[in-house]
């Protein structure tokens, strides 16, 4: 019987264990989730923004890009999803303090994330409109509104809660989840293929468990725990991390009402030293980011990431610039400040594979057959959360040794 641990309890890790669940030839109660955090969804899963788009990705992404949006759809239409995540339409905007807009040119993925040029860029050839923007967004003289998304092309989620919800149906389900737990080695048996791991838990007891299939989906921290089990792999994972700060707020003129209209993706060109993403979400909320670090180093848990006062400092100078109305005192109410990692891969893109046996070193073997193999899903930098389903459709598959639903050929290692 095939046991699978999964390495990482985040939306990428619950997405997959969803899926293989649904599987008649996996049995739920076979399905391990670890979880190192003492804190559920503490980094990207917990504090992204939430935006999904369909079709802003270069070619070997968009298969994935197209699938993920499809199955959100999906996914929301069958369970109320507006009301338990807060799923619904969008429209992406730039906001330009210049006549010309952004974008035209696709750049890869991360692009934008790592040199602080506007995500809109991102959006590709699509047609340009006119447009007033949205009723919280502040216009001042000198700056235009563009839209950049077509119809039923983007959307917008709640992050926590949708993982939230995906972690509670696989338990209902009878998936094991292990919290707060860390997976510290893995054995073989007499065959040489990997036949166990070995958890241990916050209070110190160590517990082996039967693993055949291993997926790591550990966000930026993926290279480590892969470095823990395999430590004389041949293989470095080409994962690292970028951190980004960001707030919540609410605002007067973002109620229930507008929400009816649907939501907006605001994407500004260079402001105060960086290109802010400002998102509303359903439950009356605005998200505002697109501050990034590389230097801010990597902690060892989610939980023990420090913010930086001085960081969410600018970004609410440029939420009250963008958000707030100059005449009105206490305009704009702050419900949440976050840091979180998000992984990210030199070539831009997501790493959905298979390792290969030869690159674990000590002479591992796994199984073949879809009834073993070490695996890995990281690096989806700003799109984690618009690609987290079909990520997790696609590894579930993967895993069971079957065709996918997308190509992710190019996604391999």
């Amino acid at each position: 019987m095939s046991n699978t641990v999964i390495v990482g309890a985040g939306i990428i890790g619950c997405s997959t264990a969803y899926y293989l669940s649904e599987s008649p030839r996996t049995q739920a109660q076979s399905i391990h989730l670890v979880e190192a955090s003492p804190r559920l969804f503490a980094s990207a899963s917990g504090y992204a923004g939430g935006f999904l788009a369909s079709d802003w990705f270069s070619p070997s992404v968009a298969p994935l890009g197209m699938l993920s949006f499809k199955l959100h759809k999906e996914l929301a239409d069958k369970h109320d999803g507006r009301v338990k995540w807060g799923y619904s339409r969008s429209t992406g905007t730039s906001l330009s303090q210049e006549s010309s807009v952004v974008g035209g040119t696709r750049q890869r993925g991360d692009d934008w994330l790592r040199h602080g040029s506007s995500r809109a860029e991102a959006a590709g050839e699509h047609e340009f409109s006119e447009g007033e923007g949205p009723a919280w967004l502040t216009k001042r003289q000198g700056t235009s509104v563009e839209v950049i998304s077509e119809d039923e092309t983007v959307a917008q989620v709640d992050p926590l809660r949708l993982s939230q919800f995906l972690l509670d149906q696989c338990t209902t389900r009878g998936v094991q989840l292990h919290h707060p737990a860390r997976v510290i080695s893995v054995s073989k048996d007499i065959r040489d293929n990997l036949a166990s791991v070995r958890l241990l838990s916050s209070d110190g007891t160590e517990t082996d468990i039967p693993c055949t299939r291993l997926l790591i989906a550990a966000g930026a921290w993926t290279p480590r725990a892969f470095g823990t089990l395999f430590p004389s792999a041949t293989l470095t994972l080409p994962v690292s991390q970028l951190a980004g700060h960001s707030l919540v707020v609410r605002s007067p003129r973002w109620s229930a009402a507008h929400e009816e209209k649907g939501c907006h993706a605001v994407f500004a060109t260079d402001s105060a030293g960086f290109s802010p993403e400002i998102f509303s979400r359903i439950g009356g909320e605005i998200y505002v980011a697109g501050l990034n670090d590389s230097g801010i180093p990597l902690p060892d848990l989610p939980t023990d990431a420090r913010i930086d006062a001085e960081e969410v400092h600018r970004l609410k100078e440029v939420a009250t610039r963008l958000l707030g109305i100059p005449s009105a005192e206490d305009d704009l109410e702050v419900v949440r400040e976050g840091l979180c990692f998000r992984p990210v891969t030199p070539r831009g893109q997501p790493i959905l594979s298979r390792i290969p046996d030869a690159q674990l070193g000590d002479r591992y073997a796994t199984r073949g057959g879809g009834e073993g193999g070490v695996f890995v899903a990281a690096g989806h930098g700003p799109w984690g959360i618009s690609h987290s389903l079909g990520t997790g459709k696609v590894m579930a598959e993967m895993l069971e040794g079957l065709p996918t639903s997308a190509n992710v050929r190019g996604l391999a290692l």
